[in-house]
């Protein structure tokens, strides 16, 4: 049984998608193995709390790759909607792990802070932060623009943990090098600034993937633009019900349309299939499913 019209993952995005989760989980799998490696050698807070986050970026790729293979697969019998879902549980699980990641910085933080605080040598910390700042920014740049072009929700909420890490990074720097110019506390409060900002950027990704896993719809904007688009089809001459719920990162549209009741059924038919082709060529839009009335009243 077919489930939707001759549906077919698109091969481009597949393949952005695959680069995205090698890029990401090689990157990860080696930042966290560095700075895991350094912090324990140095003893320094704030690249311990560094080493945490890239600890959960390594989960929650792992995440990634199953759950962008289990998105590209094509609608079937136990999800006959696609499997859409997926991406933005994805998403989901990105925003927890950084948070468990969050938990942990500021938990290690606040205890070297109470104890006083340590000056950290500024040769290996150093070097490694600054490495992990330039690698990540990589990444950011570069899964920043796949997701643009996948308009993927998880994608979206990685290159958004990339930016943080290159944030969070420079703070673990700043407050290495604080501990030789300024007090050695500085170490510490950088780590406790690290964590803010993790759990800032938890937040807004699990902000967003939470809206398009429980299936939020469209807001007013984009609902006027779905009705003006199917308005400017000849033919129709009102719409008259609209509703749109996320099936993962793209809206599903329910549309009632009416023509003329004297219409032949040919007629209804190919003004049905041109508002259905309207609508899905918008990119926020990935199945339309229209419904057609008759005109009971004169439109005045």
């Amino acid at each position: 049984m077919q489930w939707t019209r001759d549906y077919q993952p698109n091969p481009e995005r597949t393949k952005a998608l695959k680069i995205a989760m090698i890029i990401t989980l090689v990157g990860n799998i080696l930042l966290a193995a560095g700075k895991g490696v350094v912090s324990y050698l140095t003893g320094s807070v704030a690249l311990y709390a560094d080493a945490v986050n890239s600890v959960s970026d390594v989960v929650y790729s792992l995440a990634i790759v199953i759950g962008i293979w289990l998105t590209i697969q094509p609608p079937d019998l136990s999800h006959p909607q696609g499997h859409g879902r997926f991406e933005p549980l994805v998403g989901l699980v990105v925003a927890v792990t950084m948070s468990i990641a969050g938990y942990e910085a500021l938990r290690s933080s606040i205890s070297r802070f109470l104890a006083g605080g340590e000056v950290i040598a500024l040769d290996l910390p150093t070097i490694t932060l600054l490495a992990s700042a330039a690698i990540k920014a990589g990444m950011f740049t570069i899964i920043a623009k796949l997701a643009k072009t996948t308009d993927s929700p998880s994608l979206r909420a990685t290159a958004k943990d990339n930016l943080s890490d290159v944030l969070t990074s420079f703070a673990a720097f700043i407050g290495i090098l604080g501990t030789h110019l300024i007090h050695p506390i500085l170490d510490p409060i950088a780590g406790v600034l690290v964590s803010i900002w993790i759990f800032r950027s938890a937040y807004q990704a699990g902000k967003e993937n939470l809206g398009f896993l429980t299936g939020a719809g469209a807001d007013e904007e984009l609902r006027q633009k779905i009705i003006d688009t199917a308005n400017s089809v000849d033919g129709v001459k009102q719409v008259h019900h609209m509703m749109s719920d996320y099936v993962g990162p793209k809206l599903i549209v329910d549309m009632h349309i009416n023509l003329p009741g004297d219409a032949s059924l040919d007629e209804v038919h190919a003004v049905e299939d041109r508002v259905i082709e309207a609508l899905e060529e918008l990119s926020e839009v990935d199945r339309a499913y229209v419904h057609v009335e008759p005109l009971e009243e004169p439109l005045t």
